[in-house]
């Protein structure tokens, strides 16, 4: 895996990952012009990329059927310099008839544990915590 930036102007960069483009750039405050999204809000994309894409694996394995899945993530950024992500809570999000709640857990649990990379890089120096929501209504832990 290699990425790679090329500076454009002002804060906004050209990133290049395995082909893909994709704009950087800072928030107007600190010199952007809102050409991409913050590197950081990447780090939570990708966290729900990987989990997102474990789950679904894993559920269709177990046979599973969902109707529409979908993950959000929200983190908690530290005020002072270097601001980095604190703690990030993982919103898994279903809909569907019938959705077995052991599975659902299962799966999120082997992901989180066992099969996604970006949990195990963040997870040293993050709390990651997550939500389980089935049809809108959460799920209490």
């Amino acid at each position: 895996m290699k990425a790679s930036i090329k500076w454009k102007e002002g804060m906004a960069f050209e990133g290049e990952l395995d082909g893909h483009q994709i704009m950087i750039d800072a928030d107007p405050q600190f010199g952007g012009k809102n050409l991409g999204p913050r590197p950081k809000g990447l780090t939570l994309l990708s966290l729900a990329g990987c989990t997102g894409m474990d789950v679904i694996s894993i559920l269709a394995k177990m046979r599973v059927k969902v109707d529409s899945f979908s993950v959000e993530t929200d983190g908690v950024i530290e005020k002072d310099f270097p601001k980095r992500i604190m703690e990030i809570v993982i919103k898994y999000i279903f809909t569907g008839n019938d959705l077995p709640l052991d599975r659902i857990k299962q799966a999120i649990e082997l992901s989180a544990n066992t099969y996604c990379g970006v949990s195990a890089t963040l997870r040293p120096s993050v709390k990651l915590s997550s939500q389980i929501i089935i049809n809108g209504q959460l799920v209490p832990d």
